[in-house]
């Protein structure tokens, strides 16, 4: 299975709800997209949260402010 990056996720995530958008969508059609559109967001998700974790430990690693502290 192909990877694909967090813009092209989006991208298809971003085309899945003009499509649930429109009117003349069937129903099974509106949930395979909604189903698809819901792993995509997962995907998305674990996406950022990886790479926002990662900014964290460099930041943190090189001295700068701890953003999980509640110290200012």
């Amino acid at each position: 299975m192909e990877t694909k990056t967090f813009e092209e996720n989006l991208k298809k995530l971003e085309e899945i709800v003009r499509s649930l958008e429109n009117k003349d969508i069937t129903l099974e059609d509106a949930v395979k997209n909604y189903t698809t559109g819901l792993e995509l967001s997962k995907v998305c998700y674990d996406i950022l949260n990886t790479n926002e974790q990662l900014v964290v430990q460099k930041m943190t690693e090189s001295g700068l402010i701890d953003f999980n502290s509640d110290k200012e």
